[in-house]
């Protein structure tokens, strides 16, 4: 799949409601994103920011437009697998384990890999490969000693870890996720980016984050995509420079500031309507 990105929105709009009352969800959106690269994006209530991310998740169509995922549209990507989803909410099923949770999706939709192979590409490429053990990820998520409990057992960060794990557990190759760290503490919020980064480098999954949160944009991402509302469109695409990994010392760099401040000054610039 040379050459072909993982994620293509060209000139998607989405409006919802008719007439006078209707809302320009997203207006004109052009967005390209390669292979294995974590983008998030940012912008205030009302931007498109979700609406975004469940067209790319196949949940919502555009109303005009194309999306692709690797080059299919997301509906074709999700009967392969190709996409990942983690919501704001963990969703687990309250009467599973927490390892039967996280290995459920792995024993649903057993002719994923035979729609893969059909996708241009990927029969040739290594990245389509085996489950990974999901005993293993548990324990690098920091859930070893709870694999065998329920839900209900778990505090809300271990629920979203275990989230976490169960959408990176299918391997997809395009992992969206909305907002998983907002209802959490600021510690937990930290403990778990450094673990959605440590499982991020190691399946080289392309990740689509939306956030609300400046620091948490520049510590994750290699690119931040801002959006503006009324309508809902992107007004910058800025590529973020930091080495990796990027561990707790990065929050006192000053590049790392930097790059905060030149994210605010844009969300300030697009909430007044001004030129970027």
């Amino acid at each position: 799949m040379t050459g072909t990105p993982a994620l293509e929105l060209r000139s998607v709009h989405r409006i919802y409601g008719f007439g006078s009352s209707a809302t320009n969800a997203l207006d004109e959106v052009h967005l390209t994103v390669p292979p294995g690269r974590f983008v998030s994006l940012i912008g205030p209530s009302g931007c498109g920011k979700s609406t975004l991310l469940r067209l790319v998740a196949g949940l919502e169509q555009p109303d005009h437009g194309e999306v692709r995922v690797h080059g299919v549209p997301p509906a074709k990507a999700c009967a392969a697998k190709l996409i990942g989803l983690v919501p704001q909410s963990p969703a687990l099923l309250p009467w599973l384990s927490v390892l039967r949770n996280v290995t459920l999706p792995q024993k649903i939709n057993k002719g994923a890999a035979r729609r893969r192979e059909r996708i241009a590409g990927f029969a040739e490429r290594d990245a389509a490969p085996s489950a990974p053990d999901m005993r293993e990820l548990l324990v690098k998520a920091g859930l070893g000693e709870a694999m065998d409990k329920l839900p209900a057992e778990l505090s809300g960060g271990m629920r979203q870890r275990a989230a976490i794990v169960r959408a990176f557990g299918l391997r997809p190759d395009v992992l969206v996720m909305d907002e998983p760290f907002s209802a959490l503490d600021e510690f937990t919020r930290e403990s778990l980016q450094d673990q959605l980064l440590d499982l991020w480098d190691e399946l080289k999954t392309t990740v689509l984050f939306v956030t609300h949160s400046v620091p948490e944009a520049v510590r994750l991402s290699d690119t931040v995509v801002v959006m503006a509302p009324h309508p809902g469109r992107i007004v910058d695409i800025i590529d973020v420079d930091l080495p990796r990994p990027r561990g707790d010392r990065l929050f006192g760099e000053r590049r790392f500031h930097e790059y905060e401040d030149l994210i605010r000054d844009r969300l300030r610039r697009a909430w007044h309507g001004e030129a970027a």
